[in-house]
């Protein structure tokens, strides 16, 4: 519904009529004809009229927003629906915007530029068309200049799933401006302000995800994960392996919001797609790309924060301390597994992320793998990074000694000697006649080499307050 208001000196009229804003009176060409329904009262008509020719004396016009929010996709929910980017105007109208066009609150902005040019525009929505790569497209196209604004949290708003920023933005089509800096105020839930919040329009071709040659694929058949040692059971994207290749990083979007449950290191190819072959030369991209997606927690204020290639030289004690953090990290996924089961076969997967000697740890059986140890080897590790070395060796250790039960046995695929990280971590906690293992000494050494890595994500450019 839209309400048309006329004011006066003593009296304010008001005429209430449903307009479908993305279908209703859209041609052929993607321009506007009001005589395709006569929906449109004629006062509005005439105002619209009066201020594109710029008349003197003509109403001015504000576009109060809270538009409705779908983009096309392929996953099942709410937000992901069939036909979005086929409404009249996105398909008559929107060539020139890019992937932006499969979202509907896009389309309502496209619409009221080419409708009302001159809009005060006031809108609550979230932060796509700000720095979001799939809206660089948008952001060449819709350029008018931005008057001020603030964030609040999602979980403001009833019937809100996740935690993530709503802005409620300002925008004066009639001045036209490139985007470059957006500065909000930030607000807590008693709207008290925490803060300024910056916002990046920053060319994709800047951005982490596109910062490496990722390695291409070959002919060799490999099992598809969805897991550490748990077999992908939908049909895969990728199930091919490549020459050199040790593992598979699952580096799927580019903001703070999808680092948690996207960003994992795995034996195999992750079946889903959405990430990079590892092998020896990319290794140490792969060790800070897979540290700086995952050093900074996500709250709902940097949540769309997109990652950004680094503006400085990386030095090597840098790159050694990723190396350890992403070894020592609980999303890495790597592990040595035999009877994965895929395809009518049963499949092995080996783990190349072991960076001790059998010796070293005491195992029993030979590692089929020693790329790790060959890689670090005459590398200098920090302070920080030999104590979570030295620390993990002594929870390697207390693996190779501990007897396990038959179920944990079964249950991680214990059954070969080269057992990675996940799978140690997890054996371990889940014994209940562990009592000796002390984890302790590694979580300090762990947290204290976090802790020198965080604020070097902003320092380096990674990421942008």
């Amino acid at each position: 519904d839209i309400d048309v208001m006329k004011a006066s000196h003593t009296c304010v009229a008001a005429t209430k009529f449903q307009y479908d804003y993305l279908n209703d009176d859209i041609d052929a060409f993607g321009q506007i004809d009001y005589g395709l329904t006569n929906k449109v009262p004629q006062i509005l008509q005439q105002a619209i009229a009066d201020a594109k020719a710029g008349k003197k004396g003509a109403k001015k016009i504000l576009v109060l927003m809270n538009p409705p929010y779908a983009e096309v996709g392929t996953g099942a929910g709410s937000g992901n629906k069939a036909g979005v980017a086929t409404t009249k105007f996105a398909a008559a109208a929107m060539e020139d915007y890019g992937k932006a066009r499969s979202e509907l609150f896009a389309q309502f902005l496209a619409r009221i530029k080419l409708e009302l040019p001159g809009a005060v525009v006031a809108m609550f929505s979230k932060l796509k068309h700000l720095n979001a790569p799939n809206f660089e497209q948008f952001r060449s196209e819709w350029q008018p200049k931005y008057l001020g604004g603030f964030l609040i949290e999602s979980k403001m708003f009833d019937g809100m799933k996740g935690r993530f920023p709503i802005g409620f933005l300002i925008w004066n089509s009639a001045e036209l401006e490139v985007m470059t800096t957006i500065e909000t105020i930030a607000l807590d839930k008693a709207l008290q302000e925490i803060g300024k919040k910056h916002f990046y329009n920053l060319p994709a071709d800047t951005y982490l995800n596109v910062w490496m040659t990722r390695p291409r694929k070959n002919s060799d058949v490999a099992v598809p994960l969805k897991g550490s040692i748990v077999v992908a059971t939908s049909e895969p994207r990728v199930r091919h392996w490549s020459d050199g290749a040790v593992g598979y990083m699952y580096c799927g979007k580019n903001d703070l919001q999808h680092t948690v449950d996207q960003t994992v290191l795995l034996s195999a190819p992750y079946g889903q797609g959405d990430g990079f072959y590892v092998n020896a030369v990319n290794l140490w991209q792969a060790a800070v790309i897979y540290s700086v997606r995952r050093l900074i927690k996500p709250t709902w204020l940097n949540d769309r924060d997109q990652f950004l290639q680094p503006s400085g030289v990386l030095t090597e004690e840098f790159k050694t301390d990723c190396l350890v953090w992403m070894l020592f990290n609980g999303s890495n996924g790597t592990a040595g597994a035999d009877g994965l089961h895929w395809n009518d076969r049963d499949w092995s997967i080996v783990n190349h992320f072991i960076p001790f000697t059998e010796q070293e740890v005491g195992a029993s059986g030979r590692f089929e793998s020693r790329f790790m140890v060959d890689y670090m080897r005459g590398k200098q590790f920090s302070p920080e990074a030999q104590a979570v070395l030295d620390a993990g060796r002594e929870i390697w250790r207390a693996f190779h000694k501990v007897p396990m039960p038959r179920k944990i046995r079964e249950e991680f695929k214990l059954n070969r000697a080269d057992a990675g990280w996940y799978q140690i971590r997890k054996a371990l906690a889940a014994n209940a006649e562990n009592e000796v293992t002390d984890f302790g000494p590694f979580k300090a050494a762990y947290e204290a080499l976090s802790t020198k890595l965080r604020p070097m994500v902003y320092e380096l450019g990674f990421l942008r307050d």
